[in-house]
C-alpha cells in the first residue's frame, strides 16, 4: 500500500481509518527514517485537514497550523502533535466548537497534544514573553483553513525574531547552558536523554533559530545526517518501548539497536555519540560566532565616530610559524602552507591549546584538506607539538574536539579510531575511551614536575587505555599498540620500552595497594620487578593518579593515594638495592592496644565509632567514619561483623582485618577489624547498639541470614541491566604465606556477609581481609590460610573459590 493509499483511507474512515493507517504506517519493515517521518506526518497532515473541514462552509479568518516538531514535518511514532489554532477574533463560539471538533478526536486516539488557541496579535505577544513559543513558531506550517492569515503569522513571527536576535540569542543560549547541566552531555552518557542532553535534538534545533535569525549560521558539515541518525534513534526508541520517551536507558539498548540493524548496544551508543558530537561541536562554534557577532555590534558606533567611518581592520598577532591570532580564535597566517608543511596541524593545535583559544574550524577544515601527512618516524618538532599540545591544561579538550570534528585525530594516531566515542559500560567511568585519554592527558599535564620525563607521562597517559578497542586485555593489548605508537611518533628503542610498560601496568599500583598485604614481601618484589626501574615507577605513579582523576570521584581518595604512596614507597627502597624486611605484626595503636585489652578481659567485642579528621581534602570524600571492632580470636567473626552492618543499613567502605599480637604476659590473640562504613540514608546508630547486636550474632540469638532475607524479600525489584556474574579467583603469586582469593561482584547489601559465611563454611581461616568499593563493583581480597596457618594446596584453594562462586551466585 502507497502513502497516498494510507491517506485516502484515513480521509474515507474518519479517526477510526487515520489509527488503522497509522498502525500500518509505524510498522511497515521496509520504511524508517526520514521517509516514514514524513508520511506520518502527511497522514497526520491529512486528517486533521479532514477534521477541520467537517461540516464548516469557509475557512475565512480562521487556520490551523502545525509548530514545533510536527510543523517541521518529522513525527516520530509518539511525537506530540503541536498544533495552533489561529484566528481573527471575528466569532470566538464558532472558533471553540472548531476546536473541540479538532482536539478530542486527537485525544480519543490517545495521542499526545500541545494545543492553543490564539490570535496573530496573541501569538506573537506570547511569544514574546515565552522563547521557546517563538521557538516553536519558527517552524510554524499551514495545515488548514486560510493560508493567508498563517502565512502573515509566519512573515511577523520571522520579522520579530530578526530584530529582537541581539536580545533573544544570548537567552537562548543561557537556556541551552542550564539544560546541559541538568541533563548532561549526550556524548559521555549510558542512559542519555536523547532530546534535552547537550548534543541533543534540543540543541540542533536551537541551531536552527541562530541561522534563521542571520546572525550567524553553524558549521553545516554533518550536522543534518546527525539530526537525522539521533531522530532515527528516538523513532526506534518510540517503537520497542510503546511510549514517548527520550530517554535511551540500558535496557532498551539492545532492542532498539535490534530495530536499527546495529549490532549491539555498543553500536547504538557510538552512533549516538557520533552525532551529539557533530551537534555539539556546531553549538560551540555557532555560540562563539553569536557573541563575536554582538560583541562588533556593540563596539562598531563607538569605533565609527573615534575613526570617522573607516573600516577596522582586524588584528592578527602571531602564534607560531604558520599560525596567528585573530579576532579569540587560532588561524593560519597568510604565508602558511599546509600543503608543504605537514607539522602545521600539530603547531597550530599546540600553540592554540597554549594560548587558551579555540583553533578555528575554517583553518582546520582547511588543514584537513590540504596539508601532507607526517611521515613515519614523526620529525622531531612534531612529537614535540604533540607533547606540548598534551600538557596544555584544559584548552587542549577545545581543541583536541575541533581535530576530531575534522578527523584529524585519527590520521595522526590511526589507532584511535577503535576507541572513537567508544562506551565504557562501568558507572565508574565519567567518559568514553577517547575522551577519558585525553581527561587523564590533562590530569597527568598537572604533575609534569614530578616527573623527569615529562613527555613520556603524557603520551602514556594519551595511550593508557587504547587497548580497549581490541578483544581481550586492554592493557595487554594496549601494550603491542603502544609500542607501535611510539614507533611511529618517533620515540627511540628506550622510551619506547618504558611507554609499553606503563601502559602494560597502569592499573598495577592502584590494584595492588588495595587489594594486597603491602606487608607481605612478595607483593612488593612482583611491582619491583614489572615495573623494573625508579624513572618507571615515578612516571607510573603519577599516570595511576592521573588516569583515577580522570575517571570520576569514586576512583581515587585520600586513602587510595596514601595506600599507593606506600606501595611506592615500599617498591622505591626495593629497587634500591634495600629487600622488604619479612612482615612483622604492625605495632598496635594505643586506642588499638586499650580496645583489645577490654575484648580479652570482658571476652566479647568491643568497638570504637569515630569520624574522620583529616586534611580538608579528604573530608570531601566519602569514605564513612571509622569503625574499629577488637574480638577475642575466634570462628564466624568476619560474617557477623558484616551481617551486623548489613542489618543495620551500613555500607562498608573500606575493610581490613588481621589479628593483633596482645601484649607481653598476656596469653591469648585479638581480632581488630579497622572498617570504614557510612549510612545508606538517615544517620548512623549507636556504638552501644551496633555492640548488642555483634554480640547477639556471635552467640547465635540473632538470626542475621533471616532477618537479611525477609528485607530482601520485602524489597521491590527495580529493572535494570542484570550485572555480569561474580568472578573468584585465586592469585598463585601474590603472598608466600597466605592463598590470596580475589573476589569481583556487583556491590549489594549484606554482600561481604555472604562472602565471609561462604569463607566459613569452608573451613578456612580468614588472615587478613582487603575490601574496597569502587562505584557499583566491589573487588575483594581475602588472605587465608588453613586450620594449622599454612597456605591452601591447589585443589583446596580451588574447591574455595567454587564454594564462593555458588555462593554469591545463589
Amino acid at each position: 500500500m502507497t502513502s497516498t493509499d494510507v491517506t485516502h483511507e484515513a480521509e474515507d474512515s474518519g479517526p477510526g481509518g487515520y489509527a488503522a493507517a497509522r498502525l500500518r504506517l509505524l510498522t511497515e519493515g521496509a520504511r524508517s527514517g526520514p521517509p516514514r517521518r514524513a508520511a506520518l506526518a502527511r497522514l497526520t497532515d491529512d486528517w486533521l485537514a479532514g477534521l477541520f473541514g467537517a461540516g464548516t462552509e469557509g475557512h475565512g479568518g480562521v487556520s490551523l497550523v502545525a509548530v514545533g516538531g510536527y510543523g517541521r514535518g518529522e513525527l516520530s511514532p509518539r511525537s506530540d502533535l503541536d498544533l495552533l489554532l489561529l484566528h481573527d477574533g471575528g466569532d470566538d463560539k464558532a472558533v471553540a466548537a472548531l476546536a473541540d471538533r479538532l482536539w478530542y478526536p486527537v485525544w480519543d486516539l490517545g495521542l499526545a497534544l500541545d494545543h492553543s488557541v490564539r490570535t496573530p496579535q496573541q501569538a506573537r505577544k506570547t511569544a514574546g514573553e515565552d522563547l521557546k513559543v517563538h521557538l516553536g513558531l519558527l517552524d510554524a506550517r499551514h495545515l488548514a483553513g486560510d493560508p493567508g492569515l498563517t502565512a502573515s503569522l509566519r512573515t511577523a513571527v520571522l520579522a520579530d525574531w530578526r530584530d529582537q536576535a541581539p536580545g533573544r540569542l544570548p537567552e537562548l543560549r543561557e537556556l541551552c547552558a542550564e539544560r546541559a547541566e541538568r541533563r548532561g552531555e549526550l556524548q559521555y552518557l549510558l542512559e542519555p536523554d536523547l532530546k534535552e542532553a547537550r548534543g541533543g535534538l534540543r540543541d540542533a534545533t536551537a541551531l536552527r533559530a541562530v541561522a534563521a535569525s542571520w546572525l550567524a549560521d553553524a558549521p553545516r558539515e554533518g550536522l543534518a545526517e546527525a539530526r537525522r541518525r539521533l531522530l532515527d534513534v528516538r523513532d526506534a526508541l518510540h517503537l520497542t518501548t510503546g511510549r514517548a520517551t527520550d530517554r535511551l536507558a540500558l535496557q532498551e539498548q539492545d532492542q532498539v539497536a535490534a530495530e536499527l540493524g546495529l549490532l549491539d548496544a555498543d553500536a547504538l551508543l557510538r552512533r549516538v555519540y557520533e552525532a551529539a558530537r557533530v551537534v555539539a561541536y556546531a553549538g560551540d562554534v555557532t555560540w562563539r560566532e553569536v557573541g563575536r557577532v554582538l560583541r562588533s555590534r556593540a563596539v562598531r558606533p563607538r569605533l565609527r565616530t573615534m575613526l570617522g567611518g573607516a573600516k577596522k581592520v582586524a588584528e592578527r598577532s602571531p602564534l607560531a610559524e604558520g599560525v596567528v591570532e585573530q579576532d579569540g580564535e587560532v588561524v593560519l597566517a597568510r604565508t602558511a602552507r599546509p600543503e608543504r608543511d605537514p607539522v602545521l596541524p600539530l603547531r597550530a593545535a599546540a600553540a592554540a591549546a597554549q594560548a587558551g583559544l579555540p583553533l578555528s574550524p575554517h583553518a582546520v577544515r582547511r588543514l584537513a584538506a590540504t596539508a601532507r601527512p607526517l611521515p613515519a618516524p614523526w620529525p622531531a618538532e612534531a612529537r614535540e607539538q604533540l607533547v606540548t599540545l598534551l600538557g596544555s591544561g584544559r584548552p587542549t579538550v577545545e581543541v583536541w574536539e575541533a581535530l576530531e570534528a575534522e578527523g584529524m585525530v585519527t590520521r595522526l594516531l590511526p589507532d584511535w579510531e577503535r576507541v572513537r566515542c567508544r562506551p565504557q559500560r562501568n558507572a565508574v567511568h565519567l567518559w568514553t575511551v577517547d575522551r577519558h585519554l585525553v581527561e587523564t592527558a590533562v590530569r597527568a599535564s598537572a604533575f609534569t614536575r614530578r616527573v623527569h620525563r615529562p613527555d613520556l607521562l603524557l603520551v602514556a597517559a594519551l595511550l593508557h587505555d587504547i587497548g580497549k578497542g581490541w578483544p581481550g586485555d586492554h592493557s595487554t593489548a594496549g601494550e603491542t599498540i603502544a609500542r607501535d605508537v611510539a614507533e611511529r611518533v618517533g620515540f627511540d628503542r628506550v622510551d619506547t620500552a618504558v611507554l609499553a610498560t606503563l601502559v602494560r601496568h597502569h592499573l598495577l599500583l592502584v590494584e595492588t595497594a588495595t587489594r594486597r598485604d603491602l606487608d607481605d614481601p612478595a607483593t612488593v618484589r612482583a611491582v619491583a620487578e614489572a615495573v623494573g626501574s625508579q624513572g618507571v615507577l615515578e612516571l607510573l605513579h603519577a599516570l595511576t593518579e592521573a588516569d583515577a582523576l580522570a575517571t570520576g570521584p569514586a576512583a581515587w581518595s585520600a586513602w587510595r593515594a596514601s595506600l599507593v604512596a606506600d606501595l611506592v614507597e615500599r617498591v622505591s627502597a626495593v629497587l634500591a638495592g634495600d629487600p622488604p624486611a619479612e612482615p612483622e605484626a604492625p605495632a598496635p595503636t594505643a586506642q588499638q592496644e586499650r580496645l583489645a585489652l577490654e575484648a580479652f578481659r570482658t571476652g566479647g567485642p568491643v568497638l570504637s565509632l569515630r569520624a574522620r579528621a583529616e586534611s580538608p581534602a579528604a573530608e570531601r570524600e566519602p569514605l564513612g567514619v571509622e569503625l574499629l571492632i577488637a574480638v577475642p580470636d575466634r570462628p564466624g567473626v568476619l560474617p557477623a561483623v558484616a551481617g551486623v552492618l548489613a542489618l543495620h543499613r551500613l555500607t562498608v567502605r573500606t575493610a581490613e582485618l588481621r589479628s593483633l599480637p596482645l601484649p607481653d604476659g598476656v596469653e591469648g590473640s585479638v581480632l581488630l577489624l579497622a572498617w570504614r562504613i557510612a549510612a545508606e540514608y538517615g544517620s548512623l546508630p549507636q556504638a552501644a547498639r551496633l555492640r548488642s547486636d555483634l554480640v547477639r550474632a556471635l552467640d547465635g540469638t540473632l538470626d542475621v541470614a533471616g532477618r537479611l532475607a525477609e528485607r530482601d524479600a520485602a524489597c521491590p525489584r527495580r529493572r535494570g541491566v542484570p550485572p555480569p556474574p561474580p568472578r573468584v579467583s585465586v592469585e598463585p603469586a601474590a603472598s608466600r604465606h597466605a592463598t590470596v582469593i580475589e573476589v569481583r561482584a556487583q556491590d549489594a547489601p549484606g554482600l561481604l556477609y555472604r562472602i565471609g559465611r561462604a569463607l566459613e563454611g569452608a573451613g578456612v581461616r580468614v588472615r587478613s581481609a582487603h575490601v574496597s568499593t569502587l562505584g557499583a563493583n566491589a573487588v575483594d581480597a581475602f588472605y587465608v590460610t588453613g586450620a594449622e596457618g599454612a597456605r591452601l594446596p591447589g585443589e583446596e584453594a580451588g574447591e574455595v573459590v567454587r564454594v564462593l562462586e555458588d555462593a554469591l551466585r545463589g
